[in-house]
């Protein structure tokens, strides 16, 4: 591997590509959505032992987050990036020709670990270069173009599957890391300044600091709720429309992209209202979602399609971007200096809740209706509310001190 710096003239172009490799978590995560249920009636499997991959690319994405963190800002983006890159690749092509599903289960393993190297190393290029407002612009950016993958993945997945099979979604996201390995091997290069000192006991004090302050974690947990909203739904949504609603996977991938621009626009919101108060805007942003919920649950009583699914998920759907927004610039602009560190904890931990908790609620509220799903999203709004509301009495009691 290089071990060649970012050129300057090359500095433009290494951060589209930058932009571009951050929704690959997203692609990883959603391109295999709508190919779930043929999934798993190709493999005889249940639905349950089908979710479990994705639980298990979340719970491996954010544990490696953890400790990839430290390792980028010790070793520096480049090499990492690089080399998570091929091993991606590689697993892609195992799980596009097996149908044993404990070696899918691995390969989903090594997704989470590879992409966990790619995007913590991503999101520290940009503080590598950049701060101040336009740091904070930047990170705005960030999680706008993170949601294009959601948008556009099970979109381009219910087409694969459709005219190719489950397996096309896996080949394809192969060959897109195999494109972005030979741009990054052109135009990148290492950007780090200062690399820390690999010294387990110093990085595990930058640790300890970051768990100990609260405003990061409760900011942390925001984050984790706000994600969980999407994730209950990309775990329930295909199997309602394909088994309950006997739709089509391109129908399955057309209700995903349109909730994904849901999260993109919350988003945008977020961006456009970044200096209203803070945590004014954001109890009324987690208001306004327990209302959504509640008129869903209501609204399914007298009435269940496609079309009542879709606009109370995009109405809620909306609200966890504009939170996720908010929070995920608040969060990583927190400690400047350790951005691997920051950035590799606040996914890991994210990630981590965000399985635990969409794997849970999906066992006990299992994927068949959408009055299941719409209880799924009244306890996560639940749970914000309750995060928000000791957040609120959190920020008050410091500022009367």
């Amino acid at each position: 591997m290089s071990n060649k710096k970012l050129k300057k003239e090359n500095q433009k172009i290494a951060t589209l590509i930058s932009f571009a490799l951050i929704p690959l978590s997203g692609f990883a995560t959603d391109i295999y959505l709508p190919s779930m249920p043929s999934m798993g009636t190709a493999l005889h499997i249940s639905s349950l032992e089908i979710q479990l991959t994705l639980s298990i690319f979340l719970i491996s994405y954010g544990v490696a987050q953890l400790f990839i963190g430290s390792i980028v800002d010790s070793f520096g983006r480049y090499n990492i990036s690089l080399t998570a890159m091929v091993l991606f690749i590689l697993s892609c092509l195992v799980i596009a020709n097996t149908q044993n599903i404990y070696l899918i289960y691995t390969m989903r393993l090594i997704h989470g670990i590879t992409v966990a190297g790619i995007v913590v190393a991503k999101r520290a290029y940009f503080v590598d270069l950049f701060e101040g407002e336009q740091l904070k612009i930047y990170l705005s950016i960030f999680t706008i173009i993170w949601s294009t993958g959601p948008i556009i993945a099970p979109f381009i997945g219910g087409y694969l599957q459709e005219i190719f099979g489950w397996e096309a979604n896996f080949y394809f996201l192969g060959a897109v890391a195999a494109v972005f390995f030979v741009l990054e091997m052109v135009f990148g290069g290492e950007t780090i300044k200062a690399p820390m000192e690999f010294n387990i006991k110093k990085i595990g004090g930058i640790y300890l600091e970051m768990l100990k302050t609260p405003s990061f974690m409760l900011g942390v947990f925001m984050l984790g709720l706000a994600y969980s909203m999407v994730m209950v739904y990309n775990m329930s949504g295909p199997f309602i429309i394909e088994h309950e609603l006997l739709l089509t996977p391109v129908v399955a991938g057309y209700c995903s992209l349109i909730l994904g621009f849901a999260w993109m626009a919350g988003g945008f919101i977020g961006k456009a209202t970044i200096k209203i108060p803070f945590y004014k805007k954001m109890a009324i942003n987690i208001l306004m979602q327990i209302i959504f919920v509640v008129a869903m649950i209501l609204a399914v009583g007298f009435y269940s399609s496609v079309f009542t699914l879709v606009l109370f998920a995009f109405l809620i759907h909306v609200c966890s971007g504009y939170t996720y927004n908010n929070y995920f610039v608040f969060s990583l602009s927190s400690f400047p200096k350790n951005a691997g560190i920051a950035g590799g904890l606040t996914g890991g931990i994210v990630y981590i809740l965000v399985s635990f908790l969409s794997f849970f609620i999906i066992k006990f509220l299992p994927a068949k209706d959408q009055y299941n799903l719409s209880y799924s999203y009244l306890i996560l709004a639940l749970l914000s509310g309750l995060v928000m509301f000791i957040i609120v009495r959190y920020v008050k009691n410091i500022t009367q001190k």
